[in-house]
């Protein structure tokens, strides 16, 4: 079956993330992003695709800070009271029924209920109008990154999907389905994709274990 090119996005399983930000004048706002990812293992950016119309975006550039908020299933229920297009000067913490989570490095608060946070200042911005439309790359960098200990096992640096619930969704003609992801039981260490069985990355992952044992 031949679809149009456009539709990529609904045969991708994709993140649903809460981007939590602040005005210039202290309004609290939060929306459901999807198209997001991590730049590169070794880096510590993200990436951000935004249409150039959001008050999220406005914030952004603004204060140069966001927190992304990764909620699991059960925060369904506020992913369309934060995507609702509302004034600027509406408090969507309170609009969604939503509580602060004081944020460690940022003045921006994460939200309270996610299983992890990233806290970050925003590295660069790249904006174009594609057919049209308007849109722009958000690139951040990760200052805090937050787990809830009860999904995460510091020793292998492996998170428990079954208990976090990762929040996802995949696009329709008619809408989003949101779905979350199993685990297969299947697993390769990363040396397996090199001649030698080494990962060139280990020594980050070994570096950051000490670092963890030390706190």
């Amino acid at each position: 079956m031949i679809l149009e090119n456009f539709k990529r996005e609904s045969l991708i399983p994709l993140p649903v993330v809460f981007i939590s930000t602040i005005s210039d004048d202290g309004v609290r706002n939060i929306a459901p992003y999807s198209c997001l990812m991590p730049v590169l293992r070794s880096l510590d950016l993200v990436c951000v695709a935004s249409a150039k119309r959001r008050d999220t975006l406005v914030n952004i550039k603004n204060t140069k800070e966001f927190v992304l908020n990764l909620p699991g299933t059960d925060m369904l229920d506020k992913v369309i009271p934060t995507a609702l297009h509302v004034p600027s000067n509406v408090d969507e913490f309170e609009l969604a029924d939503l509580k602060e989570k004081p944020s460690k490095k940022v003045k921006v608060p994460g939200i309270e209920g996610c299983y992890a946070w990233m806290e970050c200042e925003l590295h660069d911005t790249y904006e174009e109008v594609y057919g049209g439309f308007p849109y722009a790359l958000i690139s951040g960098k990760v200052v805090h990154l937050e787990v809830e200990d009860n999904i995460y096992d510091k020793e292998s640096g492996s998170w428990d999907i079954e208990k976090a619930k990762p929040l996802m969704m995949t696009g329709s003609d008619n809408g989003m389905h949101f779905c979350t992801v199993n685990d297969t039981g299947k697993f390769e260490p990363y040396g397996a994709m090199f001649k030698n069985g080494k990962d060139p990355l280990e020594r980050m992952y070994k570096k950051g274990r000490v670092e963890n044992a030390s706190n």
